[in-house]
Order: structure tokens, then sequence, then C-alpha cells
């Protein structure tokens, strides 16, 4: 049996075996990480498909299970990663305490910038519009001199028998 040669990626050389067309995609658990991590930077089912020399169909077909868990991969790897760094800070390694400090500190940003986000969001919200029946007599009551200052701008300005004594 001759050894198995592989491209400067890793990926196993097709033989050719004397049939025609390619030969069915056998999917590896080093491939449905391969998807995972992809998934989880981001990358549509058109790049995933293409790192992996298969169409999309196939994708779909053999990795239909990653594809279907695509929102949450990226919060898996942020969480693998954080237990990685946890376990090494714990034995002693200096470099990874910094790294679980880096991350920590970048998930408490994110955190605080979702809060401060969600407040913003709130107080630009667009203030609550009177009706049309609730505008109209506010408008009356402002043309009646209700109000202090006239919607025209003009104000105490032109209001007759004011300054003129």
């Amino acid at each position: 049996m001759a050894e198995q040669e592989f491209d400067l990626f890793g990926d196993p050389v097709r033989q050719s075996n004397g049939r025609r067309g390619r030969p069915k995609h056998v999917p590896s658990q080093e491939n449905r990480n391969k998807v995972i991590v992809l998934l989880a930077m981001g990358w549509s089912n058109e790049r995933i498909a293409g790192a992996l020399h298969v169409s999309q169909p196939t994708l779909r077909t053999y990795y239909f299970s990653e594809l279907k868990a695509r929102d949450i991969q990226r919060d898996r790897l942020d969480a693998h990663r954080l237990m990685l760094a946890m376990e090494e800070a714990n034995k002693g390694n200096v470099g990874a305490m910094r790294l679980l400090d880096q991350l920590i500190s970048k998930s408490d940003l994110a955190l605080t910038t979702g809060r401060l986000g969600d407040a913003q969001r709130k107080a630009a919200a667009k203030p609550e519009t009177p009706g049309k029946k609730a505008q109209e007599k506010l408008n009356a009551h402002k043309v009646l001199g209700g109000d202090d200052t006239a919607s025209d701008g003009w104000g105490e300005d032109i209001k007759p028998g004011s300054g003129m004594h």
C-alpha cells in the first residue's frame, strides 16, 4: 500500500481511480472542525465550500448540523479560547494569565458597550408625539397666548401694548 500524498495545505491529493468524475466526498472530523472555525469567523457558505474544495450542495449535505448552528459558533469559539486560557493560567503560565486578563477585559468592554448602546438607543428613540387632536389643542393654546413664546419666534417683541409706554 502506497503512502498517501498531501498538498501544501495538508489536503490529500486525489489519485485517478480509473473511473470518470470526481470521487465522492468523505467528511472527516478535521473538516468538520474547519467548518466550525470558518463559521465562527463569519465566512459564507460559498467561501467555506471553496476552502474545502467541495460544492455548496455537498457542503450542505455533509455539514448540515454545523451549518445549522452558524449563529452560536462565534460564542462557542470565544468560550473555548477562554477555557484554554483559564486552564493554562491555573497551571501558572504567566502568558496565559495575561491573555486571560485581555480576554476578560475585552468581554467586559463588549458588555459595557452593549449596555451603553442600549441606553443610547432608548434615549435617542423618538419622543412620543401627541395625537392629532392633542396637537390641535396645543397649537390653539399657543395662538391664544397661553405660551409666552409664540411659535413664529417673535415672542414678546410684537405683542400689543408691550414696551410702548
